[in-house]
């Protein structure tokens, strides 16, 4: 991958050859001057955003040519990303780095390729994402195996990763500051499968393994560092704590609660273990909204929402991610059992837009992929064909989220999926504020009435077809 990144990015590279040259000159004298520039191909809007945990610091300007430049006189190293909405991705700068990237909207992070001095360590860990990403799609089938083969599946994914990690530390000799970083992209993909298994094979297949698994199955946890502030805002490490919580909050006397009372329970559970386990205050309001935003997309009960609102309040400090989850709870007030699907806008095969309520009759399913998570579009796409099989009276809707008009046909010409009604949709907030959309593995289930039966539903859900019985 590298040597294709590099050739890809030579056209690119070429007018700015002068600009790296003069560089190395003036770096000389200056303790933290460093250089950040790139190309956008096929643009979805005039802007760049470049940000340090989350919070924007300078927005670039594309030229007539697509591309944008700064210098800063003084940037402290560390860990950055750039956003061209609607995506987003990491750059780390060690001191004096000069860093040029050249990205094509239509296909972001594949095209994504980094050059100029600092380029190595970043390709790393942007082959190190697209890795992970794929492991991570693909690992939907592995997670129905038994822990014998679950487990002789994901070492050896771990070792060869771990084998590719010490092959690149040893020729680019990268610094202990970025090597948090590199070392935190191999490991804490390799412990989020390990906390995810018990609970999505349970999920999957209706067994219970948690009895099953070794006494040291968790011994990983005693080496992580809970409150790492430089990893506060790093994806892979944010996302493992979310996965550790699932299962530490877990509640074993489940028998004694209702199904909806054991779910708030649990996470209201979740979020006092992260009060207690984490003091990082950039790290447990990270935690914190991750466990908000995934309860009130999996629970309806309003009553219940509102006690977990109270507490969630009491301990994140995160004022301005509260107002967004308040947001969050009036969106699924519109979702409820009997209600009306809020009106989005659709856009048909042949470029109409069309409103949604011409697709939400009686006993219909609402369906999201995008064609950058491929196992998923295909997954789904099987698995709502067989379910049209087995109940004919149900329509099933695919709704496209975030892929552009050609992408999308492109990809339904190449798969020719058969008995489905397929949609695109025509603006992502609009529809992520009215349906609370923000994963593509939510499924929406009209009734006979062509009201709201389940608006939280999942399509891979072991008892996802007691819905449509």
């Amino acid at each position: 991958m590298h040597k294709f990144n590099n050739i890809k990015a030579l056209g690119f590279l070429i007018p700015m050859i002068v600009l790296f040259s003069s560089c190395k000159n003036e770096f000389k004298g200056c303790e933290y001057v460093a250089y950040f520039g790139g190309e956008v191909v096929n643009p979805n809007n005039p802007y760049v955003l470049f940000c340090k945990d989350n919070e924007v610091i300078d927005t670039l300007k594309l030229d007539k040519n697509n591309r944008f430049f700064i210098q800063f006189d003084s940037l402290a190293p560390g860990l950055y990303s750039f956003k061209h909405e609607p995506e987003y991705q990491y750059v780390y700068f060690d001191k004096n780095d000069s860093i040029m990237v050249r990205v094509n909207s239509k296909d972001f992070d594949e095209s994504l390729s980094f050059c100029g001095r600092g380029y190595e360590k970043n390709n790393f860990l942007m082959e190190m994402y697209l890795k992970n990403e794929k492991d991570k799609y693909k690992m939907f089938e592995y997670f129905d195996d038994n822990f014998e083969d679950f487990s002789k599946l994901i070492d050896s994914t771990y070792a060869k990763e771990t084998k590719f990690y010490n092959k690149r530390k040893a020729e680019i000799k990268w610094s202990d500051d970025f090597d948090i970083y590199a070392k935190a992209s191999l490991d804490f993909n390799y412990y989020s499968k390990k906390e995810i298994y018990p609970i999505v094979h349970k999920i999957r297949t209706g067994e219970d393994v948690i009895e099953k698994l070794p006494a040291d199955y968790y011994n990983y946890r005693k080496n992580i560092d809970f409150n790492n502030a430089a990893l506060s805002n790093y994806a892979p490490y944010v996302m493992y704590l979310s996965h550790m919580l699932n299962n530490m909050g877990t509640i074993n006397y489940h028998n004694h609660f209702s199904e909806t009372d054991l779910a708030l329970k649990t996470n209201i559970n979740k979020m006092k273990i992260a009060d207690t386990l984490i003091k990082n205050i950039k790290v447990k309001d990270n935690i914190l909204n991750n466990i908000a935003f995934t309860y009130l997309l999996e629970d309806q009960n309003m009553t219940n929402n509102q006690k977990f609102l109270e507490t969630y309040k009491k301990i994140s400090t995160d004022k301005s991610k509260t107002n967004e989850i308040t947001a969050l709870c009036n969106a699924i007030q519109m979702l409820k059992v009997s209600d009306t699907l809020p009106e989005v806008s659709l856009i048909d095969m042949n470029g109409n837009e069309i409103p949604s309520s011409n697709f939400a009759k009686p006993n219909t399913v609402f369906f999201f992929w995008t064609v950058n998570a491929k196992s998923h579009l295909e997954a789904v796409h099987k698995k709502v064909i067989a379910l049209k099989a087995k109940y004919p009276k149900y329509n099933f809707v695919g709704v496209n989220i975030n892929d552009s008009n050609e992408d999308w046909i492109k990809t339904l010409e190449n798969y020719k999926f058969e008995g489905v009604t397929e949609l695109r949709c025509s603006d992502f907030e609009n529809i992520k504020n009215k349906w609370a959309i923000n994963k593509i593995h939510r499924t929406i289930i009209l009734g006979d009435k062509g009201l709201i039966k389940n608006a939280f539903a999942n399509i891979f859900d072991s008892k996802f077809e007691e819905n449509l019985k």
